[in-house]
């Protein structure tokens, strides 16, 4: 645990790092384009990556090692990084510069997100996975509060090339603890033979359709980030075109976003969730749902009802994100944790560019608020249906067989 928390600190560190950067970049598209479908398409280039690499990319994983692939990401993404700052230095920028460096640095977390949860499977005991993912959830949540404060504050205050070099800084911390932490090996199964990468995919598909109830559970939440998604995208524009504020009340938007996951991550840390976790889980994306409908209503002068019920939607989303979290990696054997992850990852978010793609247009007819409005009320229908699924509500009753699941 010890060696854990070192390598968590050091990946904080950088998620911090990432979420200023990735603030600043949005708002920079936001200010000079005030467009929602340029806005999608950047959010579009975050995701695409990681809808189309992960599953490749988490079969590497579980061949590879898993700390060189972690430390490899990070440089790299630090370079691209790199080559953004001098764009900015030399007056050459374009938006499709970021475009492509956004595609980029999504590619490199493709690889780094499955050999992080892979490694914290191995590093934690399972008893206190849920706690864990709380904490994760905590920290992104104080990454989403500190990330936009800090962006805001440092877009208004120094150049563009100088509130980048703070996402170098925090990756050569990332890299430092990497390189001081040893990260356990997998063992392997015995008689196996190393065999093409698309039979470890097959593999993974395999597990994830024999557990039951997971591949149902995928789908729900990819229809949710399709929905979601492209709401938080446009946070941005609703802040500055609807309620008529600026650069720090767009930041205090995502802020509480942040605050809403520290929240949430807290309460699921220190309570674990119910005696039947995804109950506490199906009921958070309600509530969650609920939020994000009543921000689709409000006038032009409910911005800080807006920005209270932005609260209230990081809390239940932390929830949702920690419980699902912690079932996967309870269910799912050691030695296929790579891919397996990188699958559900890839299942679950590749409806999120879809609905970036038709958002924007959407937005752009009917308004952003009409989004929030149907994505809300579709997600408390959703919501509410599945407490009629028995066999989402007995998901975790089937994990010691997902563990005992054979290649």
């Amino acid at each position: 645990m010890r060696r854990f928390f070192t390598l968590w600190a050091g990946q904080a560190f950088s998620l911090l790092g990432s979420a200023l950067v990735q603030w600043a970049l949005m708002f920079w598209i936001a200010v000079t384009t005030a467009s929602p479908l340029d806005l999608a398409i950047a959010g579009a280039m975050g995701l695409l990556p990681q809808v189309f690499l992960s599953p490749f990319a988490g079969a590497y994983v579980d061949r590879l090692d898993r700390k060189k692939v972690m430390l490899l990401a990070d440089l790299l993404t630090a370079l691209g990084t790199l080559l953004l700052m001098v764009l900015f230095i030399v007056q050459s920028i374009a938006l499709w510069h970021i475009f492509i460096i956004m595609f980029f640095r999504s590619a490199m977390q493709a690889f780094h997100w499955p050999a992080m949860q892979a490694s914290t499977a191995l590093m934690v005991p399972k008893d206190h996975l849920a706690r864990i993912t709380g904490l994760n959830q905590s920290v992104m949540g104080l990454t989403s509060i500190m990330g936009p404060a800090l962006g805001a504050f440092l877009y208004v205050a120094l150049p563009m090339y100088l509130v980048l070099g703070m996402d170098v800084v925090t990756a050569a911390m990332a890299i430092t603890a990497l390189l001081v932490v040893r990260i356990p090996e997998i063992r392997k199964p015995q008689g196996r033979e190393r065999g093409p990468i698309f039979r470890d995919l097959v593999d993974a598909f395999r597990y994830v359709r024999a557990w039951k109830g997971a591949l149902l559970v995928v789908a729900v939440f990819s229809v949710v980030n399709f929905l979601i998604t492209p709401a938080f995208t446009f946070f941005n524009l609703l802040t500055l075109y609807h309620f008529g504020q600026g650069p720090y009340q767009a930041a205090f938007m995502d802020v509480m976003v942040g605050a809403g996951m520290i929240t949430g991550g807290l309460i699921l840390g220190m309570w674990g969730g119910s005696s039947r976790k995804i109950v506490t889980c199906i009921g958070a994306l309600a509530s969650s749902g609920g939020g994000v409908l009543l921000i689709g209503v409000l006038p032009p002068d409910g911005f800080l009802i807006a920005a209270g019920t932005a609260l209230f939607i990081g809390t239940g989303l932390s929830i949702v994100n920690g419980i699902v979290m912690a079932i996967l990696q309870k269910g799912i054997r050691a030695d296929m944790q790579g891919r397996v992850f990188a699958l559900l990852s890839s299942l679950a978010s590749g409806m999120s560019p879809l609905g970036l793609a038709l958002s924007g247009p959407f937005a752009g007819v009917f308004g952003i608020q009409a989004w929030f409005i149907a994505g809300g009320l579709i997600m408390v229908v959703v919501s509410a249906a599945l407490f009629f699924v028995p066999v989402v509500l007995h998901i975790e009753d089937h994990i010691a067989e997902a563990v005992a699941i054979e290649q």
